[in-house]
């Protein structure tokens, strides 16, 4: 089948992704040419928004990159500044929809951070925010979604008949940390903070070829704080952590309280090293918390991916390591534009065992 041509409008709220994306799809192609279209994204007084693109797309294969995540971009509103929202950066994405005026051949949404991914399912009077985006976007003719670690991925079946390509950046982050703490990866144990992160822990640990614990949250069930109940205790479950090289995961971290107190336990239980990894680190609450536990040795260093968004106050502090997931990301919309199979991309982990292998883990 001939492919289209293929072009990418990044959007401000990933630019810096976008444009890593772009420089990997010129070279994996052998070419000079960008394929980045340029747009105009403005604002009128009042707070609403449009966006202009500057080039063609018709008959175009377009993705469209996009951080919903991103909470460093802001706008004027009534000479006021005020901070884009996921919900303004999502309803810039079907600006872009719109702009396309159907001339597109596909449009293809690459949003690493799911839009609404944690109100994915609802109890009683609640919205089901996730899977309302999702059949939106199947409305207004979008033909992939390419997304990173779905908080579930199940939410997919809002959309049956819609490719939903949901990758993990287990083996990329997995490269990272033995590449830099080679020294420290033996007699590890993998730990999840709490049980809904115990699959993503178990695999961890089926890679490292080691053994696997959890954390319980007991929670006080008669008390909601900012939307939750708030945590009691950490009961911990599994193998003895005294001298272990412990190694932390979870899909995303909000403000850190959590991954911070499981730290803290391991680590006056006698662990030697703790490494905490996250897809996504949001830190709503700021990063005191982590400044503070580093500086009192609760934990060595956080992995985390550069999908979505992170000041480069944290990128640059000695506590955080940055894991680029941009040619992963290049090399999908390579395969998605060229028609091909995704399979090898997905199981790209022999790579990584060799490492492991090497190292004698």
């Amino acid at each position: 089948m001939k492919k289209d041509e293929l072009k990418l409008v990044v959007l401000e709220n990933a630019k810096e992704l976008g444009e890593k994306v772009n420089a990997h799809l010129k070279r994996l192609n052998g070419t000079k040419k960008d394929y980045i279209v340029p747009i105009q994204n403005s604002r009128f007084s009042n707070g609403e928004g449009k966006i202009k693109l500057e080039d063609t797309v018709r008959e175009k294969d377009l993705f469209i990159i996009s951080d919903v995540g991103n909470y460093g971009i802001s706008y004027k509103m009534h000479g006021m500044e005020v901070p884009m929202s996921p919900d303004e950066h999502f309803q810039d994405i079907k600006r872009v929809i719109s702009a396309t005026s159907g001339h597109a051949c596909r449009i293809n949404i690459v949003m690493p951070l799911l839009y609404q991914a944690r109100q994915h399912k609802r109890k009683g009077r609640e919205s089901l925010d996730c899977a309302i985006a999702l059949q939106e976007l199947e409305t207004l003719g979008v033909s992939n979604i390419i997304t990173c670690d779905a908080h579930d991925p199940n939410v997919s079946n809002a959309i049956p008949r819609l490719p939903f390509e949901n990758f993990y950046p287990t083996h990329i982050i997995l490269d990272k940390l033995i590449e830099k703490e080679k020294e420290n990866m033996k007699n590890l144990l993998v730990i999840s903070p709490d049980m809904g992160a115990m699959e993503r822990a178990r695999y961890y640990a089926e890679m490292l070829g080691c053994d696997v614990g959890v954390f319980y949250k007991r929670r006080d069930l008669s008390k909601v704080v900012n939307g939750k109940n708030p945590i009691v205790e950490h009961v911990y479950m599994g193998a003895n952590v005294k001298d272990k090289n412990i190694v932390v995961v979870d899909d995303m971290i909000a403000s850190g309280q959590s991954m911070i107190e499981v730290a803290k336990e391991v680590k006056e239980k006698g662990a030697k090293s703790v490494y905490l990894i996250a897809t996504f680190t949001l830190l709503t609450e700021g990063t005191q918390t982590f400044i503070d536990a580093y500086n009192a040795g609760y934990f060595n260093k956080l992995y985390s991916t550069n999908v979505s968004y992170v000041p480069d106050t944290i990128k640059n502090s000695p506590w955080y390591e940055d894991v680029d997931c941009s040619e992963y990301i290049a090399k999908m919309i390579n395969a998605l534009n060229e028609r091909e199979s995704l399979t090898t991309l997905h199981n790209d982990r022999e790579e990584v065992l060799k490492k492991i292998k090497n190292l004698g883990i």
